[in-house]
């Protein structure tokens, strides 16, 4: 009996915890304890330094990083003050026990055989919905020392599409990068950096993907 009410008291004190560090509404309760968590987990653990990145309180937006490890989604999550739903692999949305979790936090799974339409078109449908789209155009985890700098087209062609502002940011200082564990389980000193806004105009420089895909890794 003295465990049970043990249990539940330390229960009830992580909810209160992650509600009152919680930033972003999400629309329901346990994903934003799970916000606040997050929060607490880069603030604490990875004694994450960072400029907010400045998105709108409404409307369509999507954001851009370099992506060095499994850590910068909970990074990327921590740094704005709005929910993010991220362009997701499926092989890695459909992995056993989390599918619940990237249902509830409303991420977008991507097929990455080549079969990207459907992903798309969702992407499109959230952005015109006022939702806030987070992905990692190089495609996968890559390293600033790795080429191509080139990003995927992808990005281009959904701002061709759409008329809402594109926030970059640039992640640095975490340790074990290059791998999707790693990263999450040692402690680094992680900085977010956000990089000058896009307007979707730009979009239409052919040369976009290699500028972009050289600032997000450092080389801009």
């Amino acid at each position: 009996m003295i465990t049970s009410l043990i249990i539940a008291l330390l229960i009830a004190i992580w909810i209160v915890l992650g509600l009152k560090a919680n930033k972003a509404n999400w629309g329901f309760w346990l994903t934003n304890v799970i916000d606040g968590w997050i929060r607490i987990y880069c603030r604490r653990f990875h004694r994450l330094e960072m400029s907010p990145i400045a998105i709108p309180s409404n409307g369509g937006a999507i954001i851009v990083a370099n992506h060095a490890s499994g850590v910068d989604p909970f990074v990327l999550i921590a740094a704005t003050e709005r929910p993010l739903h991220f362009l997701i692999a499926k092989e890695e949305y459909e992995r056993f026990g989390l599918t619940w979790l990237f249902k509830m936090a409303g991420c977008i799974p991507v097929d990455r055989s080549g079969r990207v339409d459907k992903a798309f078109r969702e992407v499109i449908r959230r952005i015109n919905d006022g939702d806030v789209v987070a992905l990692f155009p190089h495609g996968r985890i890559h390293l600033d020392h790795e080429e191509p700098y080139k990003i995927k087209p992808g990005l281009r062609k959904l701002a061709q599409k759409l008329s809402c502002p594109i926030y970059p940011a640039r992640i640095t200082g975490v340790r074990g990068a290059g791998d999707v564990f790693t990263g999450l389980m040692l402690p680094g000193k992680i900085r977010v950096e956000p990089l000058p806004v896009l307007n979707h105009e730009v979009f239409a420089d052919p040369q976009i993907d290699q500028i972009l895909g050289a600032q997000l890794l450092g080389r801009g």
